[in-house]
């Protein structure tokens, strides 16, 4: 056996973790020269969503037309305006059974909003949609919401869109990851030329269906959002799809205190609309009727509440212009906030297909309107506004979606900094209540789960010579198995349990000084070779690492080759050893991770230096029974005082208990 390196001097062991040495191979982000070919097939992304986007828009129109009208013209219209009450009543039930129709013998996946099942299909699914859908669900959403359904086209898009992305991907030979990204560019492109909204799409694809902020998954999705922008242009416009409020440049104060208490009505508006559409589909699932038939039962929901209030009906880009610029009459207020959000609500479970953004423009703006008749004037249309944030930030618990949302829709930039209080009051509020939006809460049902919580990995922050452990043993390609056997169970004075060294991972070099391979402490064991073998047959290729890559990237690699420990060696001189790294010190970094984010300290203080108690003196029996890690936290022993020494010196001994008996003694 070669003599292992001398340890590491304790002082030296410590400047590991703050000495300023140089990290070559690192940069701020992991990006490969292939982003640019996904950002190229981006460009036709955009340009189909785009188009696709378009036709779904005058798609709704023409069935408007047909059904309430009896024109065959993609003129812009609404259900409302036609003079038949009987239209109005039954159309939606007929468009629930050709939709209902459509999903049982067509697609199931075009039922609910598209959301959920563009996200289903990005974390579950591989990013893979059957062509077909990419056809089905713009005409069902078309005839869903040009038979009178209350819901929005963007969902829809967004479906279509990610389709378009995905299909073309399909047939490429990318990754998972890169087919995910284009199928995101087409969500974000569908969204984009659907409201004029670049920004907010990119952002949508950012918080709600990326899952991560990287430059191969931004850059693409930028690019067929700008495309499909600069194609819609010559087509719809480039003006701002509603007009403006008006705001003012300054705002007096007690406006922004008001802002917070609209945030908080959104936020509950938001929950009571979440909880509603959920109701609904508990109450759908009970009905002993194949699920086929649900859509024309809501479809009579939306007739019913269209009687009451027949402007509820449709995308209703009309009316949310008539409340964001003040000219909504009371009656219009009351009737879309109690009618619109009733029939949304309840016809949505029903597993209809429509979108969901459209509704709470409308709800949200009535909202803001109805507020608007108590609270100061500021401009015609700002409560609306910036309730309408709100909404959107509380329903999408997507706020800064919202907030760039709105100013895209409206240009209106004044209304900025009020739209980020309510929409962040409006978040917080539903982030605290409600475990899942009406965005998620579908596949939660489905037993699957999601974390829409982005941070950086840990183990993406620290080094691996900051964590690896010294080699304490080494072997020759010359030496014999019984050789070894016989050197692992002599009495060195460093064994565990089973008698062997503690290090289990042993580099083995030749005669040269190259590490020719490795064996493991389980070679040894389960190794029918012994006698004269020489271990140059029991060895296996080494994997190894540098001291200067991050634990993410060993995390990696340790899975790529099914490994739990590697060799580091030095990156200039590959033959030198620098030290082991296994599962053990990954799972150290977590460790610090978690101790960051859990242990609270306290570092100054008001209270002078003389009236503090020292670190080390007895902690008061009652100050120990009456604290958070009393009982079952601690041990007896520490619970009860002991775990500090008669003389002051912490006695912390070991173990997760002990270091919280620790932790508790050193925060006081």
């Amino acid at each position: 056996m070669i003599p292992p390196a001398p340890a590491p001097h304790p002082d030296r062991a410590a400047d590991r973790l703050t000495a300023p040495r140089k990290v070559k191979s690192l940069g701020d982000f992991g990006v490969q020269p292939r982003v640019a070919l996904i950002a190229l097939l981006a460009l036709p992304v955009g340009v189909a969503a785009a188009l696709v986007a378009v036709a779904l828009l005058k798609l709704i129109n023409l069935f408007t037309n047909i059904c309430f009208h009896g024109q065959f013209t993609f003129g812009t219209t609404t259900p409302g305006s036609t003079s038949h009450w009987w239209l109005i009543l039954f159309m939606p039930i007929v468009g629930g059974l050709v939709i209902g129709v459509m999903a049982r013998y067509g697609s199931e996946k075009i039922r609910g909003h598209g959301m959920p099942e563009a996200i289903e299909s990005i974390l579950f699914g591989g990013s893979k949609v059957q062509p077909r859908l990419a056809v089905l669900k713009p005409v069902s959403s078309a005839i869903g919401i040009g038979t009178g359904g209350p819901f929005g086209a963007e969902g829809p898009i967004i479906m279509t869109g990610g389709a378009v992305g995905s299909i073309l991907a399909q047939f490429l030979h990318v990754t998972t990851d890169e087919r995910k990204t284009l199928l995101v560019a087409g969500s974000a492109a569908g969204m984009a030329a659907t409201f004029n909204s670049p920004l907010a799409a990119i952002l949508l694809a950012v918080e709600l269906l990326l899952f991560e902020w990287r430059p191969r998954s931004y850059i693409p999705v930028a690019v067929a959002a700008v495309t499909a922008t600069l194609v819609r242009e010559p087509i719809l416009g480039s003006a701002p799809l509603f007009g403006g409020a008006h705001v003012p440049a300054q705002l007096p104060l007690s406006a922004y205190g008001l802002c917070l208490v609209s945030g908080l009505g959104a936020g509950l508006l938001a929950l009571g609309a979440t909880a509603l559409v959920y109701f609904s589909e508990d109450m759908f699932a009970k009905l002993p009727l194949h699920w086929m038939w649900w859509p024309a039962i809501g479809g009579l929901i939306i007739g019913a509440g269209g009687l009451v209030e027949p402007r509820a009906l449709g995308v209703g880009y009309d009316v949310i212009d008539q409340l964001l610029t003040g000219r909504a009459t009371v009656g219009l207020i009351v009737g879309i906030l109690v009618v619109k959000t009733l029939i949304w609500g309840l016809s949505l479970g029903s597993g209809t297909s429509g979108g969901v953004l459209a509704p709470m423009f409308m709800i949200g703006g009535a909202l803001g309107a109805a507020e608007g008749l108590v609270f100061p004037a500021v401009s015609p249309g700002f409560w609306a506004l910036v309730s309408l944030a709100g909404v959107l930030g509380g329903v999408m618990r997507s706020p800064l979606t919202g907030i760039v949302f709105c100013l895209e829709l409206t240009h209106e930039m004044n209304a900025m900094l009020p739209m980020v209080i309510t929409a962040s009051s409006a978040y917080l509020l539903s982030v605290i209540i409600l475990k899942r939006s009406v965005l998620t809460e579908k596949l939660a049902r489905r037993g699957l789960h999601l974390s829409r919580e982005y941070s950086v990995d840990p183990l993406e922050v620290h080094l691996v010579r900051q964590l690896e452990s010294p080699i304490t043993a080494t072997f020759r390609t010359d030496e014999t198995v019984a050789d070894i056997k016989r050197e692992l169970t002599a009495p060195h004075g460093s064994h565990d349990v089973d008698g062997f060294l503690a290090q289990r991972l042993y580099p083995v070099m030749d005669p040269a000084g190259h590490l020719a391979g490795v064996v493991t402490r389980s070679d040894f064991l389960f190794s029918s070779l012994d006698g004269p073998t020489p271990l140059g047959e029991l060895a296996r290729p080494a994997v190894t690492a540098y001291p200067d890559e991050t634990l993410r990237t060993i995390a990696n690699r340790m899975a790529t080759h099914q490994v739990t420990r590697v060799v580091i060696v030095d990156r200039d001189d590959p033959d030198r050893l620098e030290g082991l790294l296994s599962l053990r010190q990954l799972l150290e970094a977590r460790r610090i991770d978690l101790h960051e984010e859990h242990h609270a300290e306290r570092f100054l203080s008001l209270v002078p230096r003389r009236f503090r108690r020292p670190a080390g003196a007895p902690v008061p029996s009652a100050v120990v029974a009456g604290s958070a890690i009393s009982g079952s936290a601690i041990s007896g022993s520490a619970a009860s005082g002991s775990a500090v020494t008669g003389s002051g010196a912490p006695a912390y001994g070991s173990g997760p208990r002990a270091e919280v008996a620790k932790d508790v003694q050193q925060d006081r």
